[in-house]
């Protein structure tokens, strides 16, 4: 039996020079919950923890020792921007396989059954990584996802922050950035736009080429400024700088 073809935005992995700090202003900033640290990550030198915002989990990662691509990518740029946006879909392999013809390398396959993922090259995707996974089983947005832990499900909070909407990706090229994540994706671009059934990509003008900031749907956004200004965070109009990103906020 093969599924319908599907694509959702999955995750998406921040890099920060020290995890617990970011971990505990984005927890009690945003009123989310850590729902799994994965032991696994140890053999890279990272540490991590993953947060569900609804469906989608946001993680974030920290080295602890030199010689990391994430301590890398920190220098590289000066700790500003997403590490990688992770897509479920039907088919990783195939969809792999269409950015290495579109000349996107491979840069690492992850193949723990019942998971499995294919993470492209950021120097090619451009921005950030981007990776495509499967787990077999579980089409169901609510279902069995390894990475998030066993019981992910269970750690979901939505009276604090309900979704994240959006991503912003910066370049000196937004429309030819958003064409190019399009066609890795396999979503046309909307102009400077990339809709995912529950997501939507949006690419503006930068002078270097990041994911810049996420969007969250919240109940109460004056309440969660004045706590990220507590924290000591840059707040500026409906937004605040956290681990590398701006989080911005809508009611």
């Amino acid at each position: 039996m093969t599924m319908a073809p599907y694509m959702r935005l999955r995750q998406i992995c921040l890099v920060a020079p020290q995890l617990a700090p970011v971990i505990s202003d984005i927890t009690e900033i945003m009123g989310l919950a850590v729902c799994y640290r994965d032991g696994n990550v140890a053999k890279y030198g990272l540490e991590n923890a993953l947060i569900p915002v609804d469906t989608i989990m946001l993680e974030v990662v920290a080295p602890f020792k030199g010689g990391t691509t994430a301590g890398r990518f920190i220098e590289k740029t000066g700790g500003r921007g997403g590490y990688m946006a992770i897509f479920c879909c039907n088919d990783p392999d195939e969809r792999g396989r269409h950015a290495n013809a579109m000349g996107v390398r491979t840069a690492n396959v992850i193949d723990h059954a019942p998971y499995h993922g294919v993470q492209l090259h950021p120097r090619d995707c451009r921005a950030a990584f981007i990776e495509f996974n499967h787990t077999e089983g579980s089409d169901d947005i609510l279902g069995a996802y390894p990475p998030a832990g066993p019981d992910w499900q269970k750690f979901v909070r939505k009276d604090v922050t309900q979704a994240l909407t959006g991503v912003e990706m910066q370049s000196p090229d937004p429309q030819g950035l958003a064409a190019h994540w399009g066609r890795i994706v396999g979503v046309a671009a909307d102009g400077s736009e990339l809709k995912l059934p529950n997501a939507t990509f949006r690419f503006v003008k930068g002078a270097s080429e990041i994911m810049s900031a996420l969007e969250f749907r919240v109940v109460d956004t004056a309440h969660m400024l004045h706590v990220a200004r507590s924290k000591g965070l840059a707040v500026a109009g409906n937004e605040f700088l956290l681990g590398g990103v701006t989080f911005r906020l809508a009611a």
